[in-house]
Formats: structure tokens, sequence, C-alpha cells
């Protein structure tokens, strides 16, 4: 069966489907468990949305509590589950265009969501519609589970799978071709800390853990403009003074690849602790700015597999009474994670700040070998007859991590820049209808 001419006769239905999606500006305001709508009322209607197109398709659907639902199809005692997420970042400054006004140009369709996840999920789901309208039986269960918090907690996940049944195998379209088999382990932490500062009133910067901040603005007492602006020329930065606020502005990326972005709070800070003494500042300036591998910490280590451990500082808080940085790290394995934490602490001492725990989401690992990963490059190779493209490992964590046995599968295509966090993410067209017709023939090859 062409699935890949099957997909492309469908090219603007797929297409419009997806820019409905993205119209929704489905980002995590607060999270109220107490509430009928958790996350909120634009990812609720980001869910309703896929929910009620799924009951006009005629699928069976099922709500738990809005924390997160299911697309089913087909029947038999085993279950493929494919763990879509319907919420997105914070959509950053300098937009082209509105990033939840989605457009079609040079071959791109962009918008906050069309590379994570909101494009895949759709690729997915048409995917999933087109096998169903050409009557192709299932020997096993099909659910597109969809999340609402996997760029935040992971709640809505979890809640999920309180109650409802493990599948048996299964793929998260939420990463890149051709297939990761491993994600690095994901940890965070805080630095915790009190001042008093008579110069520096307030400092921000950042909102997410798992983001380069793009943003940074301080309010000082001082007048230090003139340093401030000759600070920036001569650096190359980008910034501004408005009134006593002091901004600075960076370039947004992925905190599993922070090389790739600039971080605003590490311009600001430099330039903060060359005008101030203060603990706060300096140690952002000594021992985190521009080290995504974190050797000033003096925990840089690489694998050969998985690669380098990598840090992303992505949420800077400072007042005259408290002060904190949220750190995210991704860790491959042979990672000493006890020996790590002992050397952050006693460099954190130095600067009279505190090391605070939060999370430590392990290694998730299927061997390469497995008839999972098998089925799944075939199903890959078929559709795009690339033959050279191998699977890997990335620092990113998706929701395979929340099976027992599921991978990460597509959808960058290899040679494409990852875009996802990014200002003007975008995803390719080509990229989105031949990624449907993979998933197309991925489900069918798993469910024979």
């Amino acid at each position: 069966m062409d699935f890949l001419t099957y997909v492309k006769e469908h090219k603007q239905e797929i297409i419009e489907g997806t820019k409905e999606l993205l119209k929704i500006p489905s980002v995590l305001d607060h999270f109220d468990p107490n509430s009928e709508t958790p996350f909120g009322k634009e990812i609720q209607e980001a869910l309703d949305h896929m929910l009620n197109r799924a009951k006009k398709d005629g699928f069976v659907t099922k709500n738990i509590r809005n924390y997160a639902a299911h697309i089913e199809h087909g029947e038999g005692d085993d279950l493929l589950g494919i763990l879509c997420h319907l919420d997105v970042v914070p959509v950053g400054d300098n937009w082209t265009n509105p990033p939840f006004q989605p457009v079609v140009k040079d071959g791109k369709l962009y918008a906050r969501g069309s590379m994570d996840d909101k494009g895949p999920t759709m690729a997915a789901y048409f995917a999933l519609k087109f096998l169903k309208e050409l009557d192709v039986e299932f020997n096993k269960r099909v659910r597109i589970i969809l999340g609402t918090d996997e760029e935040t907690g992971w709640r809505g996940i979890n809640e999920y799978f309180k109650t409802e049944e493990m599948p048996t195998i299964g793929f998260a379209p939420d990463a890149s071709f051709p297939l990761i088999y491993g994600e690095k382990g994901m940890y965070t932490f805080d630095v915790d800390g009190k001042y008093l500062d008579d110069g520096i009133i307030e400092f921000r910067s950042g909102e997410r853990y798992n983001v380069v901040p793009d943003y940074a603005e301080a309010i000082l007492k001082d007048d230090l403009k003139e340093r401030f602006n000759t600070f920036l020329k001569y650096n190359n930065f980008k910034g501004e003074v408005k009134d006593n606020k002091y901004i600075v502005y960076g370039k947004n990326a992925h905190a599993m690849t922070p090389n790739l972005g600039v971080n605003a709070a590490f311009i600001l800070a430099t330039f903060l602790s060359e005008n101030y003494d203060n603990p706060y500042m300096t140690f952002i300036k000594d021992k985190l700015s521009f080290d995504p591998f974190a050797e000033k910490l003096g925990i840089n280590f690489t694998d050969e597999e998985m690669k380098e451990f990598t840090l992303n500082a992505g949420v800077f808080k400072y007042n005259q009474n408290e002060v904190m940085i949220g750190i995210n790290c991704r860790y491959p394995k042979h990672f000493d994670f006890e020996a790590s934490e002992d050397k952050v602490k006693k460099a954190l001492k130095k600067y009279q700040l505190d090391y605070k725990f939060k999370t430590n989401n392990p290694i998730h690992y299927v061997d390469p070998n497995d008839e999972l990963i098998k089925s799944l490059m075939e199903s890959y190779q078929k559709i795009t007859n690339d033959h050279e493209s191998k699977p890997f490992t990335i620092g990113g964590g998706t929701y395979a991590r929340a099976l027992d046995k599921a991978v990460a599968f597509g959808m960058v295509m290899p040679g494409r820049k990852d875009v996802a966090h990014q200002v003007d993410e975008h995803i390719y067209i080509d990229d989105l209808i031949e990624g449907t017709a993979i998933y197309m023939e991925a489900i069918y090859k798993l469910t024979r």
C-alpha cells in the first residue's frame, strides 16, 4: 500500500487541520489541581479541540479529569501507545509573525508548537485517521495519548498512568528521525540565597528550566547607562535602558542544547558583576556563564554513546531579600551524580548560596537491536529511502520515557535544524507530509 501517495492527496487537509491546533495559545499559565481545568483554559481548549475532532472522526476517546486524554482505534489485547503533548513553551520576543497565527511561507509552516509538538501530534493523528478510512485491520489497539504539561512538570501524563493501561510498546513523535533509542537523564536543582544590596534592586530572566532565556532585565539604583551602553557595544551584545531598567536580549534554545542559545542572564550578570560586589552576580559569571558543559563547576562529563553532560540555567530571580537560579542538567550514562552534587554544593558555599535538589529523571534506554526499533527504522526507510541515517541518543526528554518500552520517533528530519523552543519555530511542509506517511507505515507495521 502506497501510504505516501495517499498522504500527498490529503496534503491540504493536513495543513489546515494542523493550523487549527496551532492557533490555540496553549502555554501553561498556572497549575491548579483543584480546578476543573488544572492547566488553564488555553491548554484545556487544545485538549477539547483534539477530542472533539476525534469524536467527529469516529474514534473512541477518554478524558482523564482534564489532566490528559486518549484517542483510540483498533482491537486486540496489546496496546500501541503514541505519546504526544499539546502544551507549548512561552513564545519569547522578536517573532517575524504572531506565534499563534500560523503562516505558510517558503515551504514552511511557522507557529509556536509547529515542531514541538503540535505538528507531529497532527501527523500522528492523521496517520491513524487515514488508516481507519482505508479500513486497515489491526491486531492491536492504538492509542494517541495527549499530554498537557510535558514542557513543565509531567503532571498530566503521570496522572493519566495512575488509572490507565500501560501500552506494551510505543513511540513519541517529539524529537528527530530516524529514531532516538536513548535519552539522557534529566536533573534539576535550584540555587537559593538571601542578600541585601543597595545598588541592585531587582534582576530577573527566564520562565522555564528547559529553555535558554532570551531576555533579562535589572532595576538599578545607580545611573550606569553610559557604562552599560559601552559594555554592550564593546561586546557586540543587544540591549537597551528604559528609565532605570537595564535590558539585555539573547537567543532562545532548548535546554538539551544550551550551546545553541545565547543566555541573556549571563550577559547582564556579567555587566553587574563588574560594577557591584555581589556574590550572586559573581557566581553566575564565575561558575555558569557561557559554559553549557559545566566545566567551570567541574562537573563536565562525556560518554562515548550519549555524548556530553549539559547544563542550562533557565530561571533567575533576584530582589533585595531573596535570590534563586533554576538549573536543568542533562546527563549521559556513567555520570557520577553524587560526586557532582558534592562539587556544586562546595562551589556554592564560597558565594553564600545554597543548593536545593528538585528532580532527577533517570536515563531512558532501549536496546538498539530491539524489534521495536527495527520495525520503526524499516518504516522510516521505506518512506524516505534513507538507509544512511542511523538511530542515536539525545539530551532531550520525551514522553517515551513514560513507557516501559518506547522510543522517540521524529519529526525533525536528518539535516534539518531543530528549532523547537526558538523564535520563528517552524516545520517544513514536505516533512509534515512525509512524517505522516512514516507514521502510517509504522502503525501499520506494529499492528500486523
